[in-house]
């Protein structure tokens, strides 16, 4: 009961993250287009080329929480969690793709530089409240990571960080450019598509590490190794293999015990070092087998 209430909270910030997500790009969109039109800055054209695939991205990524929440069924015995994996995939395209048109636009503007900026102020003040409203995104989506450990909800905030960095940086070339550094808008625009190419590179590492079963961390592995070995009746263990699908942890391992204990003490010792280890991972599915060890008597 107290692990469906869990998976019960899990569902409902996951999904209230990405609806937060998909209301806050919309806002910055909107934002963005008025600030832009006003002061026909690169750098401003590039955060609204950002912000436009942002609302793709969340969209893919709200579609494929809703999915991977959805109960394993007989066609998914393992559940649907890697439907995360696929958005932060999705999500990178995207993310390429916008640093792809912001090289264009910033290499266009290299090559006609555009005289001093108008209506800098207008500009500054619309980025100063991306900052904002981006920075209360992050700071909601950091408390759901903690709480449901959401790949696609990382990538969604890896993304959100990333604009955090591009709206300071853009600050910093209207006034530079309004002050009479043209070059300053286009190159930093450059800097900003080649940290998003970055950024991009980062989700499409971890995506790929679920989608191919790589293991936990070493550091959570040896927090399993010490949970196991702390059991009385553990004589030690082998063929440990984790994996993580959405927020659902799975670990396999071979539990030594002595030959002599009878089946369902075996079982016994086995449900207790499980329930053990669930406590450490909460939504873990943890298969033990209990390997018979012949213990020489003194």
């Amino acid at each position: 009961m107290m692990a469906s209430s869990q998976q019960s909270d899990t569902a409902r910030l996951m999904r209230l993250a990405t609806y937060a997500s998909v209301a806050t790009a919309l806002i910055l969109i909107l934002a963005k287009m008025i600030a832009w039109f006003i002061t026909d800055s690169v750098s401003i054209l590039a955060t609204l080329i950002d912000s436009s695939l942002d609302v793709l991205a969340s969209i893919v990524n709200l579609i494929a929480v809703r999915h991977a929440l959805q109960p394993a069924d007989k066609e998914h015995r393992f559940g649907h969690g890697k439907a995360e994996a696929l958005a932060g995939m999705g999500q990178a395209m995207f993310i390429a793709g916008s640093a792809g048109l912001l090289l264009l636009q910033a290499v266009g503007r290299m090559i006609h530089p555009q005289n001093s900026l108008k209506g800098m102020e207008i500009g500054v003040g619309v980025m100063l409240f991306s900052m904002v409203a981006t920075l209360a995104l992050i700071t909601f989506q950091k408390y759901v990571i903690k709480h449901t450990n959401s790949t696609a909800i990382k990538a969604d905030a890896l993304h959100y960080k990333t604009d955090l960095l591009v709206n300071g940086s853009v600050i910093v070339a209207l006034f530079l450019t309004y002050y009479g550094w043209d070059y300053f808008d286009p190159l930093f625009a450059i800097g900003i598509a080649i940290f998003i190419l970055y950024s991009a590179w980062e989700i499409i590492q971890e995506a790929i590490n679920l989608l191919m079963d790589h293991e936990l961390p070493d550091e959570q592995r040896q927090q399993i190794r010490q949970i196991v070995l702390q059991h009385p009746e553990t004589l030690g263990f082998h063929d440990l293999r984790t994996r993580r699908s959405g927020n659902v942890v799975f670990i396999q391992l071979h539990l030594e015990l002595d030959a002599r204990l009878t089946l369902s003490v075996a079982h016994a010792i086995a449900d207790q070092v499980e329930k053990q280890l669930e406590t450490l991972f909460p939504e873990a599915e943890v298969i033990i087998h209990e390997d018979p060890i012949q213990v020489r008597s003194l």
